[in-house]
């Protein structure tokens, strides 16, 4: 519980570099961006499979280069879902989120390399 509340609360703060280095991501404060990462999990813990199994093919035929759109709308969906985070105007940001999505993932992995528990 401990190391989950850890990852939480650095999952927050990659959020929060990220909008950092991108002016069109808006996050208005540490609070804000700690529940942004949670409901951040929850949308791809829920969203995410169905997405994937729905673009298979696109997947496919991008040799998996579709993954980077697949993050790009469940952030945007999480922006959507919460005040305080923006990501801005749709498609105008497009590029912006699919390379802060793919930045918070990448962190996102990172901070999980980190953190797990070594055997």
């Amino acid at each position: 519980m401990f190391r989950w509340i850890i990852r939480l609360l650095l999952n927050g703060a990659a959020l929060l570099f990220i909008s950092w280095l991108f002016q069109s991501i808006q996050v208005t404060g540490y609070g804000v961006a700690v529940l942004a990462a949670f409901i951040l999990g929850i949308v791809n813990t829920l969203i995410r499979p169905i997405l994937n199994f729905f673009t298979t093919p696109f997947r496919w035929l991008t040799l998996g280069l579709f993954w980077f759109v697949v993050n790009a709308i469940t952030f945007a969906l999480t922006a959507y879902l919460i005040e305080g985070f923006e990501v801005g105007p749709w498609p105008d940001s497009f590029i912006t989120t699919v390379l802060a999505a793919a930045l918070m993932s990448l962190f996102g992995w990172c901070i999980e390399q980190i953190t797990s528990k070594s055997d």
